[in-house]
């Protein structure tokens, strides 16, 4: 039985994240491990590429278990998908991405959360926060969860 992990990132490694399938019952979801239905992730790596368009920026982070590819939308200003949202709130949004943004160098250690989705048929996440972490037991530390999680939510097989 498929069990959607509503309003939950779930903590993956990279190479988990590039074994996600799609789901058939749950549009927009994957499919991770013994059935968990996921939508959200976080992920924490460090980052090794970076491309900054005036839309977006694009951002590889490797956790040395893969490299998944980022993307930070910067357009909320001229998009009309945030059109229908209160001004306010688009400033905002706005503001916080680029914030984010400047942030983004390579080399940094950096956690990620956002929405999990496949581009041209390769996995990808659409970063709704992306913080730089300055502990430096931050990677480790999120292998450890997600090793424990795996094997106690998702049914990963080490």
């Amino acid at each position: 039985m498929d069990r959607l992990l509503q309003n939950t990132h779930a903590k993956l490694m990279v190479r988990d994240i590039h074994c996600l399938t799609q789901s058939s019952t749950e549009s927009n979801s994957y499919s991770v491990g013994g059935g968990a239905l996921v939508s959200r992730l976080e992920t924490v790596g460090t980052i090794v590429s970076r491309d900054l368009t005036p839309k977006f920026l694009k951002f590889g982070v490797d956790d040395g278990t893969g490299c998944v590819t980022c993307i930070l939308w910067l357009n909320q200003l001229t998009s009309s998908y945030f059109s229908r949202l209160d001004p306010t709130t688009i400033l905002l949004l706005a503001s916080t991405a680029r914030k984010q943004a400047a942030e983004i160098r390579i080399g940094a250690v950096a956690r990620v959360r956002g929405r999990v989705g496949s581009y041209r048929g390769v996995m990808q996440i659409t970063v709704t926060v992306v913080v730089i972490e300055r502990d430096p037991n931050a990677e480790i530390l999120h292998w450890l969860e997600c090793l424990r999680l795996g094997k106690s939510c998702y049914r990963i097989q080490s």
